[in-house]
């Protein structure tokens, strides 16, 4: 969550130290502990410090632990132990550093999570990043090289932006810092916007809404000396087919491996926790709850958003029923009452790349909420799809007479949680004799030569799920691969939501990923079978045998029926993009559920008309 910017003049003219003044203490929203800045002739690097780990105590950035080499990070490094013992073993030394940091002493300390970044670097340069998990965003000088490295984490969970303007390499992970440049054009990208208004995201991982910024996708890294040259440094791998004799054996390497998937996300004295009534989230809870058991003088809360007339909504009951189960207090956000794109026209919510849902507004006050009680928030986003049956999979087994084996998962689910699964029968068989599943349709109002010069009908026949990286899930390979996940992080990110609190993921670590893609699908994505036997004594029976319930009503579409006009005051630089008779004349004020690629014209006008008040570098 800290902030991080760099400036390298590569024609070797010295760094205009205001400039980097100014940029750096545009981030101090997100680093209210510390801010410093490092110049070291034509190469810069600023720092604004949020600690949200004990390790992070002792953090001083930027930082450099032989003054060659200096660092700049927004960083929670995972697997210390592990990754400190791997350290060992390549210097064949214990890994110790000074009590003060940045200074000789006597006394000496385990490193935090900046130093091991350093040190990994010392011992393998740019390879460093394939020993390091966690979520992390980071730019390293390497003086005596002349060169720059910088990494993005697996996932995209910590964002980094950066632009190369001729004879200048900046960087940060907020977005609106680089417009600050003045070499920084406004200049818009327009696949994107094509991008966001087809798929409500932008597809491009290495771009951004503006032309002159680009992205660091996930699991990328970038050498910089005369040309910045970009490659990856880790896909999730195709199936290894672990195999165990003991159907136990598969549980208990999960639970080891969720276990410290969570215990490296809470690293802080108060944790707020975004829980509703459902396995993942409730799941995270739980192992939280047993990480901090006999631990008094670390909190934990939940924060849950309901609806108590709106739509029906059973999530305060059951978000309820575990937290009086595990012990701890939960707080209510009643979000009956927010209206579509609720304060979009104030500056805090000026966000800086366009956002698609008209109720984002509930949450950003939810961010709020858990700001108030801590810094760290954590989430089961990502289970949904990291615990994924597969239709495709199904349908391979089908047409391969494995039935015998289906046959005994279904007879042993059936006997256990007492319903049938969804095993996704209809959709295999469908599937399997060439059937279409439903797609979304294409928008009928996007602007004629808009439409043309961007190829966007082709554009949006392009899958952009990588299911192919998968034999066995191919679904949930292409969904957790997607990126729209990277966009969904992005926004989320304090850059995006000027609230200091960092969520964190434990169904996005890599180790726990590389796992479940490497076990049978049957029977343990079957209904997310495999966190269910986890959570055996450890949740409510209620909620551990919970099927899969989604809301039974869509707030959106009420609210949409209510009137969206209201809220459509067309700029005219929008007709660039869109045909405005045409959207008013085809949208409609019914079911929004199924048409929702029309609410994205009313969220990037509104983003333009913010952009129109906020030229960044046009002010400094």
């Amino acid at each position: 969550m800290s902030g991080i910017v760099g400036i390298i003049n590569l024609d070797g003219a010295p760094v205009d130290r205001d400039l980097l003044t100014r940029m750096t203490k545009f981030m101090s929203y997100r680093g209210p502990d510390a801010q410093e800045i490092w110049i070291d002739g034509n190469v810069a690097f600023g720092h604004t410090m949020l600690r949200t780990t004990w390790e992070a105590e002792t953090e001083i950035q930027p930082l450099t632990l032989d003054g060659k080499v200096r660092l700049t990070a927004d960083a929670r490094i995972d697997g210390r132990k592990e990754l400190i013992a791997e350290l060992e073993t390549k210097f064949g030394a214990k890994l110790r550093v000074p009590q003060g940091a940045n200074c000789n002493n006597s006394e000496s300390r385990i490193p935090n999570d900046a130093e091991l970044i350093l040190f990994a670097y010392q011992a393998w340069e740019r390879d460093c990043v394939k020993h390091l998990i966690g979520d992390f965003s980071f730019a390293i000088w390497d003086g005596p090289e002349r060169m720059l490295f910088c990494a993005r984490d697996h996932f995209g969970v910590k964002p980094f932006y950066y632009a190369s303007l001729g004879g200048v390499f900046i960087f940060s992970n907020t977005l609106n810092c680089l417009r600050l440049h003045p070499g920084v054009s406004n200049e818009l990208n327009e696949v994107a916007i094509g991008d966001f208004l087809l798929t409500a995201s932008n597809r491009d991982l290495t771009s951004t809404i503006f032309a002159d910024v680009k992205r660091l996708p996930p699991a990328n890294r970038i050498s910089l000396a005369t040309i910045a040259e970009r490659d990856s440094y880790w896909t999730l791998s195709q199936e290894t087919d672990l195999r165990y004799r003991r159907s136990g054996d598969y549980v208990d390497h999960f639970n080891e491996l969720f276990n410290s998937a969570v215990a490296d996300r809470i690293r802080s004295a108060k944790v707020g926790i975004s829980m509703s009534g459902g396995l993942d989230s409730a799941a995270v809870a739980a192992i939280t709850c047993r990480q901090r058991l006999g631990k008094t003088e670390l909190g934990v809360e939940a924060f849950t958003m309901v609806y108590d007339w709106l739509i029906p909504d059973e999530e305060r009951y059951y978000s309820g029923l575990v937290a009086e189960h595990l012990g701890i207090p939960i707080n209510y956000l009643a979000v009956d009452n927010y209206s579509l794109y609720e304060r979009w026209d104030q500056p805090f919510l000026a966000y800086p790349e366009p956002m698609y849902f008209p109720l984002s507004a509930i949450s950003f006050d939810l961010f709020n909420r858990i700001s108030n009680y801590g810094r760290v928030m954590l989430s089961g986003d990502g289970g949904d799809l990291a615990l994924l049956p597969s239709v495709k999979y199904l349908s391979q087994q089908l047409r391969s007479f494995r039935w015998w084996h289906i046959f005994k998962s279904f007879l042993k689910h059936v006997g256990t949680y007492r319903r049938v699964p969804a095993l996704g029968f209809r959709t295999a068989f469908r599937s399997g004799r060439g059937k279409p599943v439903a797609q979304t349709t294409y928008p009928i109002w996007l602007a004629p030569s808009f439409k043309r010069r961007l190829e966007l009908s082709g554009r949006f026949e392009r899958n952009d799920l990588t299911g192919s990286g998968s034999r066995t899930r191919p679904e949930a390979y292409g969904g957790l691969m997607s990126s729209a996940w990277s966009n969904i992080f992005e926004q989320e990110d304090p850059g995006f939501t000027s609230v200091i609190v960092e969520k964190r993921n434990p169904f996005f670590d890599a180790r726990l990923i590389e796992y479940l893609f490497s076990i049978p699908a049957i029977p343990w994505f079957v209904e997310k079978e495999i966190l269910r036997l986890a959570m055996t004594g450890i949740l409510p029976e209620e909620i551990r045998r919970r099927p899969k319930s989604p809301l039974q009503g869509s707030a959106l579409s009420k609210l949409w029926r209510g009137g969206w006009r209201q809220y459509f005051d067309p700029i005219p630089r929008l007709s660039a993009y869109v045909d405005l008779d045409v959207f008013v004349g085809s949208t409609s004020e019914g079911d929004i559920d199924h048409r929702w690629h029309d609410y994205l014209p009313i969220g990037l006008n509104y983003w333009l008309r913010n952009l129109e008040g906020n030229q960044y570098n046009a002010e400094s």
